[in-house]
C-alpha cells in the first residue's frame, strides 16, 4: 500500500508538472494582436455617406503582402439595428460607436485578421479589412432628407458604396480572390450585397460571401407571433431600405411584407 501511495503521489506531481508546462507553452504562444489604424473617409461627407449622426464612415485596413497582395478578406461589422428614431438616437449616444464614428474604438486584428502565419495560416498575408458599422440598417438605408429635430442621417447604402470605392482604388479592383464576410447585422449585409460585390470585381476573380449568424428565419417566435417581421418592416420604412434590397425579392412581395427579404433571400456569388 505504501509503495502504491508513493507511486500515486509521483503520478500526481508529474501530472501537475505536465499541466504547468502546457500552460507555460500556451502562454508563450498567446497571439499578439495587430494594431491597425482607423481610416475615416472625410470626403464621404460631401456625398452624404455618413453615420447616423453625420460623422464620416470608417474602416480598418491592413495591406496584404507576398502571395496575398491581390487577395482580399473584407468583414462587415455587426451591431444590431434601429427601427425607430428613439432607438437610433440611443446608438448615437452610446460609447460603442455603432451610430457615430466619433465614438468608435479600434478593433485589434486577431484570429482570421491576424498578420501572424502561425495563428492565421489561411489569410495572414491577405489584404484584411473591417468595414465599421454605424448606420443601424445593415448598410441598406438611403434617405435624402435629414431629420431636423434629431439630425439623424439614414444613409447606410452610401457608406457601403464609398468604402468599397476606396478599397477598389487600393487594389480590390485587381483582386484574384475576395471573401466578403459579416457577423449578425453584418452577416445580413454580406447576404444582401453579395451579388453587387461580385459585380464590382473582375470576372476572373474568385469571389465568395460568408455570412456569420446573418440569416434570420421568418417563423413565429415563442409568443406565436411574427415579431421579427414587424421589427424589420419598421427598419425598412425608417431607413428607406426597399430601394437597396434585392429586386428579385421585392418584385414578388407586397410593400408591407418587404421585410421578409431579410429572412428569405438566399443570394450567393458564383
Amino acid at each position: 500500500m505504501k509503495d502504491l501511495f508513493l507511486a500515486m503521489q509521483k503520478m500526481v506531481s508529474f501530472t501537475r508538472l505536465c499541466q504547468w508546462l502546457c500552460l507555460m507553452l500556451m502562454l508563450l504562444k498567446i497571439e499578439c494582436s495587430d494594431d491597425v489604424e482607423m481610416t475615416f473617409i472625410q470626403s464621404a461627407i460631401a456625398k452624404g455617406a455618413v453615420c447616423l449622426d453625420g460623422s464620416p464612415p470608417a474602416y480598418q485596413f491592413d495591406k496584404g503582402i507576398g502571395e496575398g497582395v491581390d487577395k482580399w478578406l473584407i468583414h462587415i461589422q455587426g451591431g444590431g439595428w434601429c427601427e425607430s428614431t428613439k432607438s437610433c438616437l440611443l446608438r448615437v449616444n452610446k460609447t460603442n460607436g455603432v451610430g457615430s464614428s466619433t465614438l468608435m474604438q479600434k478593433f485589434n486584428f486577431t484570429g482570421v485578421f491576424s498578420s501572424k502565419q502561425e495563428f492565421n495560416p489561411g489569410f495572414y498575408n491577405w489584404n484584411r479589412v473591417i468595414m465599421r458599422y454605424c448606420d443601424g440598417a445593415s448598410f441598406t438605408g438611403d434617405v435624402e432628407k435629414v431629420d431636423p429635430a434629431t439630425n439623424l442621417h439614414y444613409r447606410g447604402a452610401r457608406i457601403f458604396n464609398v468604402i468599397l470605392d476606396e478599397l477598389l482604388a487600393k487594389g480590390l479592383n485587381k483582386a484574384s480572390s475576395a471573401l466578403l464576410t459579416g457577423c449578425s447585422s453584418g452577416g445580413l449585409a454580406a447576404i444582401l450585397y453579395c451579388d453587387k460585390f461580385r459585380a464590382m470585381l473582375p470576372a476572373t476573380s474568385q469571389v465568395k460571401c460568408v455570412p456569420d449568424a446573418g440569416y434570420f428565419v421568418h417563423v413565429k417566435d415563442i409568443s406565436g407571433k411574427y415579431h421579427f417581421e414587424k421589427f424589420f418592416t419598421k427598419i425598412v420604412k425608417l431607413h428607406n431600405s426597399e430601394i437597396n434590397l434585392p429586386s428579385m425579392c421585392t418584385s414578388k412581395m407586397k410593400p408591407g411584407l418587404v421585410s421578409s427579404v431579410f429572412f428569405t433571400t438566399t443570394q450567393s456569388a458564383p
